[in-house]
C-alpha cells in the first residue's frame, strides 16, 4: 500500500487542507481499473492524521484494493457551520471532485462508502443520507443521528452546538439525518447500508440506543441496518476492531495477491 499526503487549496473553505490518501500498490498484473473509495471521518479534537497513526485501517484495506481518503473537519461536526467555515459543501461536493481529477477513483455509487467515529460517525449519517445517490455504505462507530445531537447532546457542549448547528431549524436541510432517512424511504431514493456500532461503556451509548431506535422500527429492514454493541469504551482499541467488521460488513471482493 501507498500512503500519500495531498494538500490542495479548497474553495468551500478558502485555505489549503491536506488529506492522507491510502492507495493500493497494484501488482503488475492487476488490471487498471478505478479504484473504489472510503471516505473515512476522524472524531472531535482530530485531524486527517488521526485514523492513519491510531488504527490499523491500511493493513486492513489491502485485500480490497480500497483507497482511503482521511480528511480533516476540525471541530465542525461535517456542517457548513452557523459560525465558521464550509465543511459540508468541502466534504460532500468538493472533495470528491477533488480527488476524481488527483487519483482513479471510481465516482460510481456502488463504489463509494463513509465512515466515521464519534463526531465522524455522526458526519457519516449526516453526509450519506444526504447525498444517498452518492454512496452505498455508511460506517458510524460510537455516535448517532445529527437530529439527535441537537435534541439530546446539545445541553452538554452548547458551545459547538452554536457554532455548528446554530439556531436555525435544520427540518428539510442536510443536517436533518432522521428526516433525511425518512425522505429516501417515501422518495424511493437509494438506500445506503449501515452498519452502526457502539461500545457498551461509552458515554454516548443513549446517543447511539435512540438512533438505534429509529433505525430499528422503520419497515422493511430499511437501509440493511445492522448495529452492533459489546464490550468497548470511546477509545481507538473499539474503533480500530469495528472499522475491520465495517469492512466486512461492504461484502466487497477480496484479491489476497493482487495487491502489495
Amino acid at each position: 500500500m501507498a500512503v500519500s499526503k495531498v494538500r490542495f487549496f479548497s474553495k468551500s473553505l478558502g485555505m489549503c487542507v491536506t488529506c492522507d490518501v491510502i492507495l493500493p500498490q497494484r501488482r503488475d498484473a492487476a488490471p487498471n481499473r478505478p479504484l473504489p473509495v472510503l471516505w473515512l471521518l476522524h472524531g472531535m479534537h482530530g485531524s486527517h492524521s488521526s485514523w492513519l497513526r491510531k488504527s490499523n485501517i491500511e493493513r486492513y484495506v489491502r485485500p480490497y484494493g480500497l483507497a482511503v481518503v482521511m480528511l480533516s473537519g476540525l471541530n465542525s461536526f461535517y456542517t457548513d457551520m452557523a459560525h465558521g467555515l464550509k465543511f459540508y459543501s468541502y466534504i460532500a461536493q468538493e472533495l470528491p471532485d477533488a480527488m476524481g481529477k488527483f487519483f482513479n477513483f471510481s465516482r460510481k455509487r456502488e463504489d463509494n462508502f463513509i465512515a466515521g467515529l464519534s463526531m465522524g460517525g455522526c458526519g457519516s449519517l449526516m453526509i450519506g443520507l444526504s447525498k444517498p445517490e452518492n454512496y452505498a455504505a455508511i460506517g458510524c462507530f460510537s455516535a448517532g443521528a445529527s437530529t439527535l445531537f441537537i435534541e439530546k447532546m446539545g445541553e452538554k457542549i452548547p458551545h459547538y452546538k452554536d457554532l455548528t448547528f446554530g439556531d436555525s431549524p435544520i427540518t428539510n436541510t442536510y443536517k436533518d439525518t432522521l428526516g433525511n432517512a425518512q425522505k429516501i424511504l417515501d422518495q424511493h431514493l437509494p438506500q445506503p447500508r449501515i452498519y452502526h456500532a457502539c461500545g457498551s461503556e461509552d458515554h454516548l451509548i443513549a446517543w447511539a440506543h435512540a438512533t438505534r431506535d429509529f433505525f430499528v422500527a422503520l419497515p422493511d429492514h430499511a437501509f440493511d441496518y445492522q448495529y452492533f454493541e459489546g464490550p468497548g469504551a470511546h477509545d481507538w482499541d473499539f474503533w480500530d476492531q469495528q472499522i475491520k467488521e465495517f469492512l466486512a460488513f461492504l461484502q466487497l471482493p477480496r484479491f489476497e495477491n493482487e495487491f502489495c
